[in-house]
């Protein structure tokens, strides 16, 4: 089946075309192919090109470097190398079949058969290319009539397409998060009769595949449905159905006070806030975000939102805020100010440098929040009061350490 797109966002791609040219002098052009079809076809924004082409991965290159482009070889015993347009990064692969696959890995041989190379991807939604200069498209498996459904379809048998690669089932599931509408039974039954599987990946892949999905406007649903069928039960079997609630609260928070969806917040929630840690872990998540997976679900605090930002930063916060159903209006367009004194301007007043100068700063600092964060002329009248109480108090246990010796 070929249709054109009226429309491509990569029409003005700087360098693109003049990349196409130089791929197109054999038979067969090169053809943009899979996301980046699918979003224009859908009106999203397009974020990355990738361009499929019969030849081989060593010519590539060289017509690449010819174009006046750099080639780097990203991924080039699989066939993938990235030409650096003036428009930003493209990668072009060769066309490819399978040899071999053990649900993680696969072996590739290169082919010129496009139907081919279009049989070996997950969805038919995602086997679409098109003509980068026309805008000719070309769909193998009906892929068109799946996307315009919301319909997430496997190519071929289902249970065959994840045996090849089990990540696919996390896949089947995002994708349906973010464009489906009425789930693929068939796709849906192999999920769960597979979803054992997921076992033998990575978990820094299940992490990303996970992560993602939690953004993705059907997460709650979609999470319920994964629940409901055991998918995560092998390999996440903290996610439960309270955990999808919760999920849900926090889905609802975040849209009422006009936040962005996030993945590491959304992941705190539906995870029990006892088994954050061990998750996190498990996960392989970076330091930063298995701190602030555990850090997340320690509540509100008690000196408001603001002064929770400033201790332990806004991010943190507004998770600690949505989480906990606080209201995090108060650090809509706030920037967590700095004390606008420091230990020197402490000395200067009588203080001893050392653990005085440290406490005197940690008093002013605690009332300076307490009050809202008043600006520089009350601090400077903090400073002072703190400055003479402690000279007072040290004087006070001058005269009682004299007195204790003189007795």
């Amino acid at each position: 089946m070929t249709t054109h797109l009226s429309t491509t966002s990569w029409q003005a791609h700087d360098g693109l075309p003049a990349l196409a040219a130089a791929l197109a002098a054999v038979p067969g052009n090169p053809r943009i192919v899979g996301g980046a079809v699918r979003d224009t076809l859908l009106g999203i924004a397009v974020a990355d090109i990738d361009l499929a082409t019969p030849l081989p991965p060593d010519a590539v290159m060289e017509r690449v470097a010819a174009a006046g482009f750099k080639a780097v070889p990203t991924g080039i015993a699989h066939g993938t190398i990235t030409a650096v347009l003036p428009g930003g990064p493209v990668e072009v692969t060769t066309l490819r079949r399978d040899v071999t696959t053990d649900g993680r890995h696969a072996v590739v041989a290169f082919t010129d058969d496009w139907r081919e190379d279009a049989g070996r991807r997950d969805f038919t939604m995602n086997a679409l290319y098109a003509d980068p200069v026309t805008g000719e498209l070309y769909d193998y498996f009906d892929g068109l009539t799946d996307l315009h459904a919301g319909r997430v379809r496997f190519i071929g048998d289902p249970r065959q397409r994840i045996a090849e690669d089990h990540l696919r089932i996390l896949r089947f599931f995002r994708f349906h998060a973010r464009f489906g509408d009425a789930i693929d039974d068939a796709g849906l039954e192999a999920c769960t009769q597979r979803a054992n599987d997921l076992m033998a990946l990575s978990r820094e892949r299940i992490a990303s595949e996970l992560l993602k999905l939690l953004v993705t406007a059907g997460a709650v649903p979609v999470l319920g449905l994964m629940v409901d069928r055991g998918i995560l039960r092998a390999v996440l079997p903290e996610i439960d159905s309270d955990g999808v609630a919760r999920l849900a609260l926090l889905a609802g928070r975040e849209a009422e006070a006009g936040m962005a969806a996030d993945a590491v917040r959304r992941l705190a929630a539906l995870v029990p806030a006892a088994s954050a840690e061990s998750v996190g872990a498990r996960l392989k998540l970076s330091n930063t975000d298995r701190k602030r997976l555990v850090a997340a679900t320690q509540g509100p605090g008690e000196e408001g939102a603001r002064a929770l930002a400033y201790r332990h930063g806004p991010t943190l916060a507004i998770d600690r805020l949505l989480l906990s159903g606080a209201d995090p209006a108060a650090l809509a367009g706030w920037t967590p100010p700095t004390l606008p004194i420091g230990g020197g301007a402490l000395v200067e007043r009588g203080l001893r440098k050392g653990p005085q100068v440290a406490a005197v700063l940690r008093a002013i600092e605690t009332q300076w929040i307490a009050e809202g964060f008043p600006s520089a002329p009350r601090v400077l009248e903090l400073a002072d009061d703190a400055v003479a109480q402690a000279l007072r108090s040290a004087s006070i246990d001058q005269a009682a350490a004299a007195s204790s010796g003189r007795a």
